[in-house]
């Protein structure tokens, strides 16, 4: 008696969540459709109904604005290094040839 879990993906999580969350059929009816249990329907309505705010926050991605600034410190960690070797170069002159 091996019941393996089943994997669902996060579209079919989606769908389900914001059909019941429409209330145009009953959960058990999209739990049938859908073969899935109703209290699990029910928990894909309330995690849809609690990030649905997120969707619309204007905050920008702390994780997005960190990797632009790291970003920007590497370039300018770039150009300095050039101007370093720019220099070097011109100071060596024929030997570093």
């Amino acid at each position: 008696m091996s019941n393996k879990r089943r994997q669902h993906s996060a579209a079919l999580k989606a769908q389900v969540g914001l059909e019941a969350l429409k209330n145009i059929e009953p959960v058990h009816a999209i739990a049938a459709k859908h073969q899935v249990h109703p209290t699990q329907v029910n928990i894909w309505k309330k995690e849809v109904a609690a990030r649905l705010p997120e969707l619309f926050t204007k905050s920008v991605d702390a994780d997005a604005v960190a990797a632009k600034e790291r970003e920007q410190e590497l370039y300018a960690e770039i150009g300095k290094l050039r101007m370093q070797l720019e220099w070097l170069k011109k100071k060596l002159g024929p030997l570093g040839d």
